[in-house]
C-alpha cells in the first residue's frame, strides 16, 4: 500500500513536472516584438496573448511581398524555423525569373516584411509563422506610375498562383511620393479588382510626406485598401493622409503600417476560418468585409490637420469581435 501510493506521488510529481517543462519552453519560444511600441499600441502583442491557443499566427497562408526586390540570403529570410522556410516563392516580373535581387536603386523589400513576418533570433512580426511570397514588380519602391506595367505582371503572377501557395494576402509596398486626390488609371486597376474578387487583401502605404489633401499611388486606386499611420504611443495622424485612408496603424512610416496590417488581417482571416463567422453580414467580398471589421472595433483619431476623423487598427478588439459574434465560438 505504501509503495503504492509513492508510486501515485511519483507520477503526480512527473505531470507536474512535465506541465512545467511546458509551460516553461512556451516562455523560451516566445518571441519579442519587433516593434514593441507599434505592436502594443495596434493590439497586436495582446492578441498573441489571449488567442495563444486558438490561432497559428499566420501558419498555412502566404503574404505576397510586392515590392523592389530582396536580398534571400539574409538570415531573416534564410533561416527555416521548424522546419518551415520562410520564403517559399519568389518571382521577378521586371526580369521574367525567379531571381528578385535588388537591381538599380532597389533596397526597400528586403526588410518589408519584417513587421508581418519576422520569425528570427527570438523576435516576432505581427503573422510570425506565415510564408511569403517575395515578388519584384519594380526597379525602386520610389516609384512612378509608368511602373504599373512591371507592377501589373507581379500582381498578374498572384492571381496565377495563389492557389498554389495559399496567398491570402498582398503587400503592395511601392509609393509614388505624390498626393493624388483621386484614382490615377494604369494596367494595375483590372488586376486589383480580380484580387478582389479572389478574396485577396490588398493594401498599401499612402506615404510619408505629410501631405494632408492625398496620398501616394497606388494606395489611392480603387479595389487597394489604403493605409496611413499614427504616432507609435499616440493617436496622431501622421504621414499622408486624405479621406480615401482606410485604416491608421501604429508605427513611423506608413510601409510599416501597411506591413503591420497585412500580418494582422492574416490572423483575422484565420479567426473568421476557425470560427465559421459569417463575414457577408459585413462585406460583399473578405477583403470589405475585414477592413469593416478592423474598422468598427478600430478607435476613432480625430486629425485637425485634414478635418477628418480616422479609424485605428485594434487587432485585438477585432479578433474579440469575431470570437464573441461567430456561430462556433469555441474552435
Amino acid at each position: 500500500m505504501v509503495f503504492l501510493q509513492e508510486l501515485l506521488f511519483m507520477k503526480r510529481c512527473l505531470c507536474s513536472l512535465g506541465t512545467l517543462i511546458i509551460l516553461a519552453a512556451a516562455l523560451v519560444q516566445a518571441g519579442e516584438p519587433v516593434e514593441p511600441v507599434s505592436f502594443e499600441h495596434a493590439g497586436v502583442v495582446q492578441s498573441w496573448k489571449a488567442y495563444r491557443d486558438r490561432l497559428t499566427f499566420g501558419r498555412g497562408q502566404t503574404l505576397a511581398l510586392v515590392d523592389d526586390g530582396c536580398k534571400l540570403s539574409m538570415p531573416e529570410w534564410s533561416t527555416p524555423f521548424d522546419g518551415t522556410p520562410k520564403v517559399l516563392v519568389s518571382y521577378d516580373s521586371v526580369d521574367g525569373d525567379n531571381d528578385p535581387k535588388h537591381e538599380g536603386k532597389g533596397y526597400h523589400g528586403s526588410t518589408i516584411g519584417v513587421p508581418s513576418s519576422l520569425n528570427y533570433d527570438g523576435k516576432w512580426g505581427v503573422a510570425y509563422n506565415n510564408q511569403v511570397a517575395v515578388v519584384r514588380g519594380l526597379e525602386c519602391c520610389h516609384c512612378h506610375v509608368s511602373d504599373s506595367v512591371p507592377l501589373a505582371a507581379a500582381l498578374q503572377w498572384v492571381i496565377d498562383h495563389h492557389e498554389k501557395y495559399h496567398i491570402t494576402t498582398v503587400n503592395l509596398a511601392p509609393v509614388d511620393d505624390l498626393a493624388h486626390d483621386s484614382p490615377v488609371a494604369t494596367e494595375i486597376d483590372v488586376k486589383l479588382t480580380k484580387l478582389r474578387e479572389l478574396g485577396i487583401w490588398v493594401s498599401a502605404p499612402t506615404g510619408n510626406h505629410g501631405f494632408t489633401n492625398g496620398i501616394s499611388w497606388p494606395s489611392c486606386q480603387p479595389n487597394c485598401i489604403a493605409i496611413g499611420a499614427v504616432t507609435p504611443g499616440q493617436d496622431m495622424v501622421s504621414q499622408d493622409r486624405h479621406a480615401k485612408v482606410d485604416l491608421v496603424v501604429p508605427a513611423s512610416a506608413t510601409s510599416s503600417s501597411n506591413a503591420i496590417v497585412c500580418g494582422g488581417v492574416m490572423l483575422l482571416r484565420e479567426a473568421i476560418e476557425k470560427t465559421d463567422y459569417d463575414w457577408k453580414t459585413d462585406g460583399q467580398n473578405l477583403p470589405e468585409a475585414m477592413l469593416a471589421i478592423l474598422q468598427k472595433t478600430g478607435k476613432v483619431v480625430e486629425d485637425t490637420g485634414s478635418q477628418r476623423n480616422y479609424r485605428r487598427l485594434d487587432l485585438k478588439a477585432a479578433l474579440d469581435y469575431v470570437f464573441t459574434n461567430a456561430g462556433n465560438t469555441n474552435p
